[in-house]
């Protein structure tokens, strides 16, 4: 079931989305190569402590155990924190989520470490632009897939795949909530976006094929070949004025 939410509902989501933007802003500052992954939950749990009544959405979510979802190369999503160390080259994926007074927010950016190849430039450049494509077609009226299609046809045209077992989602009661937001074309899922709609937008774009796996811990997500992965989110609101970024 789709819940929509109120005026003041959206402002307590851009409340929490500001959390999330300090911290994932925080944590993009922080990197660079020797930089153990670990540290990115001890910077986000330090930031978050700050503000009474809110808490990092992640930790426990499903039983998951870090407060970041830190994913370093070919790792999608999901990814642990860890005393792995980042090298020069390394490009990492850094989800996070707040709950604030009741309301969730949650966003995700891709960094570069150091300097890194072309190829990886131009996947984390062709990711972020696709969510902003993306971002554009939630217009009051439009068909969800209107989101889904513009994301994914942006991304074949710079010959990279969009990840099919993992989408976007509502949110803002809970971390995950109906509907799904795919990033790419499904024919008939003709969801029309509606005022007070809040959803995360999220595409997961691979240098290779879209195929993926998931190692031993049952929850990071790596591309099946070994190829690079950047991921970038935004928690938006539907709203008269058109799209509005909460995070």
């Amino acid at each position: 079931m789709i819940s929509l939410k109120s005026k003041d509902d959206i402002e307590g989501i851009r409340k929490s989305g500001a959390i999330v933007n300090l911290v994932l802003n925080s944590l993009a500052d922080i990197t660079k190569p020797g930089f153990a992954t670990k540290n990115y939950d001890i910077k986000a749990e330090e930031i978050v402590h700050n503000y009474s009544n809110a808490k990092c959405a992640f930790k426990g979510y499903s039983g998951f155990p870090h407060s970041v979802c830190v994913s370093v190369n070919e790792e999608v999503v999901h990814g642990f924190p860890s005393a792995r160390k980042l090298h020069e080259g390394d490009i990492v994926s850094l989800d996070f989520g707040v709950v604030y007074n009741g309301y969730y927010a949650d966003s995700a950016i891709t960094v570069c470490v150091g300097a890194v190849s072309a190829k990886a430039e131009e996947l984390i450049k062709t990711t972020k632009e696709a969510l902003y494509i993306g971002i554009e077609q939630a217009k009051l009226g439009n068909s969800l897939s209107k989101i889904s299609g513009s994301i994914e046809n942006y991304v074949l045209e710079r010959n990279f795949s969009v990840v099919r077992d993992f989408v976007g989602h509502g949110v803002g009661f809970e971390l995950h909530e109906e509907p799904q937001v795919p990033n790419y074309f499904i024919k008939n899922y003709n969801i029309t976006l509606e005022e007070g709609l809040v959803i995360a937008i999220e595409p997961m774009v691979n240098e290779k094929n879209y195929k993926v796996k998931i190692k031993k811990n049952h929850w990071t997500v790596v591309t099946a070949d070994g190829g690079l992965s950047a991921h970038f989110e935004h928690t938006i609101a539907i709203t008269q004025n058109g799209p509005e970024i909460l995070t």
